[in-house]
């Protein structure tokens, strides 16, 4: 418990007074370490190619979720709310809400997106809230999406008991983020990972995410690892913007090793 009170301290820095959008790693408000494709070589990248593997990020989970033109979206871990902004301009969802548990978040949500806000009266929204206590009622959701951030949620079941509770029968929840490949991988990562070891990722094994989905009533619908467009390309994009000698280095490392992976998860709660 020390080490998740830790945690999460640090990740209400982080993404509050620390604005980690702010960061070179980072571009447009995005943060994730995206979704790559062609050469992504070191020195032939650029902060527009960066923003859009972070938009694409969202894409590839977007268009898993096949959302529809009735339908009410929720994010959850949402940002700064470029992601739910680009949901509802470029896939079209009646409504969209981004959720999180920072208020500095939301405000700065507000802000960024304002724009859209008034083009879309009532279509898009931001609220602060828990992944563990959303505040929403039951079966009110068509889908319900969530990128990297699942990976600093010490009760993942916590969650997906949650996204089942608000989604309607039939709604999908799709979550993109990094996991472990085996159960003990997080103690030898720890040394590699800062983050790992500080608390603020608690990465777990992708085997008990998907049986934390059956548990909680889901039926999976699939379980994709997109690391290959994903490690590559934030690797040579740490080396160009001069973090070559951090720890961020190490995650193409712990990939190679096969000690974790990146994935797009989509689960399906069933009809009545």
């Amino acid at each position: 418990m020390a080490t998740y009170d830790t945690g999460a301290a640090r990740r209400a820095t982080m993404y509050g007074s620390g604005d980690l959008s702010a960061s070179k790693l980072f571009s447009g408000h995005f943060i994730n370490f995206g979704y790559w494709t062609d050469d992504v070589a070191p020195g032939l990248l650029n902060r527009e190619r960066r923003t859009t593997s972070q938009a694409d990020l969202y894409r590839e989970v977007l268009r898993r979720t096949d959302i529809g033109e009735r339908d009410a979206v929720l994010e959850v871990g949402c940002g700064i709310g470029v992601g739910a902004a680009l949901a509802l301009q470029e896939f079209g969802p009646q409504r969209i809400v981004g959720l999180d548990l920072s208020d500095d978040q939301v405000a700065r949500a507000e802000r960024i997106n304002a724009d859209v806000l008034i083009a879309n009266p009532g279509r898009l929204s931001f609220r602060q809230g828990s992944a563990f206590a959303i505040p929403f009622q039951d079966r009110v959701f068509d889908s319900c999406i969530s990128v990297e951030a699942a990976q600093h949620f010490e009760d993942l079941t916590g969650f997906v008991a949650e996204a089942n509770r608000i989604l309607k029968p039939g709604g999908k929840l799709t979550v993109a983020t990094f996991f472990t490949t085996a159960e003990d991988a997080a103690r030898h990562l720890e040394p590699l990972i800062e983050t790992i070891r500080n608390g603020i990722d608690v990465v777990a094994p992708i085997d008990s995410f998907v049986q934390a989905l059956r548990v909680s009533g889901f039926e999976l619908a699939d379980v994709e690892s997109i690391g290959a467009h994903v490690w590559q390309g934030f690797d040579a994009w740490m080396q160009q913007t001069g973090f070559d000698n951090h720890w961020c280095r190490n995650w193409l490392r712990a990939y190679q090793d096969g000690q974790l992976d990146y994935y797009i998860v989509l689960a399906v709660k069933p009809s009545l």
